[in-house]
């Protein structure tokens, strides 16, 4: 006996094989017919663009690869000079300043209230 799921008695009740194995008005065959194209126009591929338009600029991987692949001992975040030193300053002076300042709340918030 074959058995499938009631929309209307919320329950399983008896079925034919391809009512069970087609629940709910599912069909088996799936269509092969590509859908209708959403918009008019096919898309463009990368490849059907020219390389030298103005928009893509210069190429700067090759000068960031100098910068950074130097020997000079420096690790990576520090190895465009001032403005990486200024940002990682900034950041540890951040975070050590958000570090003390969670402590200190932590600190107050585990005392008990004075009563006046």
């Amino acid at each position: 006996m074959y058995y499938k799921f009631s929309g209307f008695a919320q329950r399983l009740v008896g079925a034919t094989a391809a009512a069970a194995y087609n629940p709910q008005g599912l069909k088996p065959i799936v269509s092969t017919e590509s859908p209708a194209p959403i918009f008019g126009t096919t898309s463009k591929l990368a490849s059907d663009f020219p390389a030298t338009d103005s928009y893509l600029g210069k190429n700067k991987v090759p000068d960031l690869q100098k910068i950074f692949q130097k020997a000079d001992g420096l690790p990576v975040h520090l190895k465009r000079g001032v403005p990486d030193r200024l940002l990682y300053r900034t950041t540890m002076a951040l975070t050590i300043g958000g570090t003390i300042y969670c402590l200190v709340a932590l600190y107050l918030a585990s005392q008990p209230r004075q009563q006046k």
